[in-house]
């Protein structure tokens, strides 16, 4: 109904009943067509939500990533601080050999306890940085939420008698507190010493 026939029929039946009789609530209410703003105003807000959603499964998809995502996440992070840990100089001596002879073993072990043993311990795991120097630390694999040590993987310089210095890469297990000595394989750097580890050209 329009608005000026509305007003009119309000003011003739306040006019017939001298004001007595309120007039019907349906003749005085005003109707508002929605505007372009509560109209595009609904339809940000929609969008809003949606994208919100949208947001949300994709946060919980990260969360839950699946096991060869996670495994492959920690291989190649436990390859790139293997070469942190070596630097420049022993790097590009040992790198292919190591390649080759010690990390397939490494990605054995890795994938042994992440996979087969279906540890709970290995469900929430991150790998610490490799130390300099003459430590013997490459990586550590701990768990995120309690800081506890999983495995640890290390090398120790041997220097043997008339032989020359040589890598030993080995690792150690929590489930005999670190005690025993897992041997990775050995790889021959020279007569002379090494230099540090992490150290660069």
């Amino acid at each position: 109904m329009n608005k000026w026939l509305r007003k009119s029929l309000v003011i003739l039946f306040s006019i017939a009943t001298f004001g007595l009789v309120t007039p019907p609530a349906s003749l005085a209410a005003v109707q508002e067509k929605p505007t372009e703003d509560t109209v595009s105003n609904s339809t940000v807000s929609r969008e809003d939500t949606h994208r919100a959603a949208e947001a949300n499964i994709n946060i919980e998809e990260e969360k839950t990533l699946s096991n060869e995502e996670v495994l492959s996440n920690i291989l190649l992070e436990a390859e790139q601080k293997s070469f942190v840990k070596f630097g420049d100089k022993i790097g590009h001596v040992i790198e292919d050999e190591f390649k080759q002879v010690i990390f397939p073993k490494m990605e054995e072990v890795i994938t042994y306890y992440l996979n087969v043993e279906d540890d709970e311990l290995f469900q929430h795991i991150e790998i610490s940085k490799p130390s300099g120097g003459t430590g013997e630390k490459i990586f550590h694999i701990y768990h995120s939420q309690t800081g506890e040590d999983l495995l640890r993987f290390h090398v120790r310089r041997e220097n043997r008698p008339l032989e020359g210095y040589w890598f030993n890469f080995h690792y150690h297990t929590y489930h005999d507190s670190f005690q025993s000595h897992k041997d990775l394989g050995s790889i021959y750097w020279n007569k002379n010493t090494p230099p540090n580890w992490m150290s660069f050209h």
